[in-house]
């Protein structure tokens, strides 16, 4: 079938099986190959893009169901190449990574929890992100670096 998603603001078009799904899609027909695979069971949320604004694990949306849609990556967060986004600049200055793996998923997830609850306290983030697994447990620094986003000046873990 006929799949046309905008991807970080770019039409990419193909053919491609109905079972598809759409981090492959990102991954194999778009080449933008930031966004992971982890465990493709929605466990993890190494795949997390925003459709429509909205983060979802691409691991569980087909590329049919992306259809006509728009999706960001981590490649198309920043606002341009010479610059980063507020939330991959505050994972750099928090060492908010460790090898790097769960990263742009997080990255994903992060910028969304932050436009839905812009001024977060540590156990909102902490929730907000429990569905995306650090598995070298770098969880303390993530917090961190996205309370800095936030602006927070009190409750950033030491």
């Amino acid at each position: 079938m006929e799949v046309t998603v905008t991807i970080n603001g770019s039409a990419v078009s193909a053919d491609v099986e109905a079972r598809t799904l759409l981090v492959h899609y990102i991954r194999d027909t778009a080449g933008l190959t930031g966004t992971n695979v982890g465990c493709d069971t929605s466990s993890c949320g190494a795949c997390t893009v925003h459709l429509n604004g909205e983060a979802v694990k691409s691991c569980t949306v087909l590329a049919a169901q992306a259809d006509g849609q728009e999706v960001t990556t981590i490649e198309g967060l920043a606002p341009s190449e010479d610059e980063m986004h507020p939330m991959q600049t505050a994972f750099m200055e928090c060492h908010a990574l460790q090898c790097g793996y769960c990263t742009p998923g997080m990255v994903m997830a992060s910028v969304s929890l932050l436009d839905e609850i812009p001024n977060p306290t540590e156990a909102q983030v902490r929730e907000g992100l429990e569905g995306n697994l650090c598995r070298c447990t770098g969880y303390h620094n993530i917090v961190k670096a996205v309370l800095t986003a936030s602006g927070a000046t009190e409750g950033v873990p030491a």
